[in-house]
């Protein structure tokens, strides 16, 4: 079990990032979080097996189409084992 913490830069709001993340999330099995934040980015959090968040990292360099990722910044976390499922956030 891995927790990754991602930052994506680029055009990566408007383009169904979160969404599309989801949907790859819930099909592998990883739990989490993704949200907008106001200065234009994306951020994450990725926890489950190591294959099924590398899986989401490559995603995250490319987006859904429409979107144009230009950097991503990952931080590993220590798993906590504590989220239930994958959640869009809001604000």
């Amino acid at each position: 079990m891995i927790r990754v913490h991602i930052l994506i830069a680029g055009k990566v709001q408007g383009v169904y990032f979160r969404s599309e993340t989801k949907h790859k999330a819930d099909r592998h099995g990883v739990k989490g979080w993704i949200r907008n934040t106001p200065d234009d980015k994306v951020v994450a959090v990725f926890e489950g097996e190591e294959e099924a968040v590398k899986t989401l990292i490559e995603y995250c360099r490319h987006g859904p189409a429409g979107s144009k990722v230009k950097k991503i910044d990952l931080k590993m976390e220590e798993p906590t084992g504590t989220l239930q499922d994958f959640k869009i956030k809001y604000g």
